[in-house]
């Protein structure tokens, strides 16, 4: 019979804790899984190796879902849970070597239950974070046993399954220096790194780099913000939501912020043995908070990595706490986290959340409007014209309900507003064709289908349009290695 010990407590309460993932439903990104025609073809495990595809690990596992359970969400959130239950695992493993047992439990607690981490959980599309996350593990056990070069392949692994661990190798010196291993897997990162350059040129509405639609330089002054309220919301873990209200910040707020991070990293250096945690979590946090920019200014999921110092930093301040405190603080931490995840397991609860606490947003009240009956999201649609009358968005999800009444006449004239303020909108074009095709204009159709594709050759809606009416336009999407 096996033993019991603390470590599996921690991991039962994890699965309390994030459990409810398995009956939650697809958010935002993960139907992106769906519309890619690598990832739901027998043989797509095949051309996730391309030279200009980023992430083909984490590919392979949407790829590998797919296969064994089509479009089930299910399989791909049990799949995420188990990646965290693993991290945990391992997490606790490397920590039992290097801090006292009780901090490392401590630590492990709250990397395993504090509420921060059911996004990362909860997202399908986040997998990739939980991923690399867990062969940064493999790489830091391999590192404490003096296997440097094994250190380095599972490295190499992780850089496979998500870009934004590539300063792990500078977090292992901080326990053996061996420089010579860490100049291979530095190069390995400038390698993944110049590779989603590529991949970004090639896709510039990519939702990074170029496509973030923000200089580096406005990204990086606005981050010292961010990981402020990162650092926040794991002190006191109140005001979550899937899309912050975080806006560019430029002027001395955001250079007051940065500096004020650097006096705090400097003085738990000085002032504290364990400070050298603190500085460490800053590490793993830069390449997705500092100059690269994205799209999306703040996102929760991106504090899985460098939690992995921050709960160590965490662990040994509070490992002077009494064991009741400390219990208490565990008992808060899982219902925080089993709250949160009742609102991550709808839709509407989630995007309903994000339009409360981002009113002024437009994306949180497209993906409500998405995520509810087609008579309410024209309401919702109707207000976010209001709210961004320049934007395509509403009018084009406006068509979409309207489309899905059957009223393809008052689609129409959406799908031209969306038109008239993105007139080479690929998607706007493909829109338009299907509500001509429903009111019997077939060769008008057929002429905005092939125009979208002009513009985006791998567009899978125009593709399927086509593919419908008996029509082959996938030479394109061949050419550029698609399809």
């Amino acid at each position: 019979m096996i033993a019991l010990r603390p470590i599996h407590f921690v991991l039962l309460a994890a699965l309390i804790a994030f459990g409810a993932s398995l009956a939650a439903p697809f958010h935002f990104d993960d139907f992106s899984i769906f519309s890619d025609p690598v990832l739901t073809s027998p043989t797509g495990w095949l051309d996730l190796w391309e030279p200009l595809r980023t992430r083909p690990l984490t590919q392979l596992t949407f790829w590998l879902n797919y296969q064994l359970g089509g479009r089930n969400p299910l399989g791909y959130h049990a799949v995420n849970l188990c990646l965290h239950l693993l991290a945990v695992w391992f997490l606790y493993g490397v920590l039992a070597r290097l801090i006292p047992e009780k901090a490392a439990l401590i630590a492990v607690a709250l990397f395993a239950l504090h509420p921060i981490q059911a996004e990362p959980v909860a997202y399908v599309f986040a997998r990739a974070t939980l991923l690399a996350t867990l062969f940064c593990l493999l790489s830091w056990r391999a590192w404490l046993d003096r296997r440097f070069w094994r250190a380095a392949g599972w490295f190499a692994l992780a850089l496979l399954a998500k870009e934004e661990c590539v300063t792990f190798p500078l977090f292992l010196l901080f326990f053996h220096r061996a420089y010579a291993p860490v100049a291979v897997m530095l190069g390995c990162s400038l390698a993944a790194g110049l590779r989603v350059l590529a991949a970004l040129a090639g896709s510039p509405d990519g939702g990074a780099g170029a496509g973030a639609g923000i200089t580096p330089l406005d990204y990086f002054s606005t981050q010292g913000l961010v990981i402020f309220r990162y650092l926040r919301l794991l002190a006191l873990p109140h005001g979550f939501t899937v899309d912050p209200g975080v806006v560019v910040v430029s002027d001395w707020r955001s250079w007051l912020a940065w500096a004020g991070l650097a006096a705090i990293a400097i003085y738990a250096w000085r002032k504290s043995p364990h400070g050298w945690w603190f500085a460490a979590g800053l590490i793993l946090l830069a390449p997705s908070s500092s100059v690269l920019p994205a799209a999306d200014l703040a996102a929760d999921r991106r504090m899985y990595l460098p939690l992995l110092a921050f709960s160590a930093f965490a662990g040994l301040l509070l490992s002077w706490f009494p064991r009741k405190v400390l219990l208490s603080i565990a008992s808060v931490l899982l219902l925080l986290s089993v709250a949160r995840m009742f609102v991550w397991s709808s839709g509407q609860r989630l995007w309903s959340e994000a339009v409360e606490r981002a009113p002024g947003k437009l994306r949180p009240r497209i993906q409500l409007a998405r995520a509810s009956d087609p008579e309410t999201a024209l309401r919702i649609l109707e207000a976010a014209k209001s709210l961004a009358p320049g934007d395509p968005r509403p009018a084009s999800e406006k068509g979409m309900r309207y489309l899905e009444l059957g009223r393809s006449d008052l689609a129409l004239p959406e799908f031209g507003s969306a038109l008239a303020l993105a007139p080479n909108d690929p998607q706007a074009l493909n829109n338009r064709g299907a509500a001509l095709l429903a009111l019997g204009q077939r060769e008008a159709a057929v002429e905005d289908f092939r125009r979208a594709l002009r513009v985006n050759p791998c567009l899978a809606d125009a593709l399927a349009n086509l593919e419908r009416l008996g029509l082959d336009s996938s030479e394109g999407c061949r050419a550029r290695g698609g399809r």
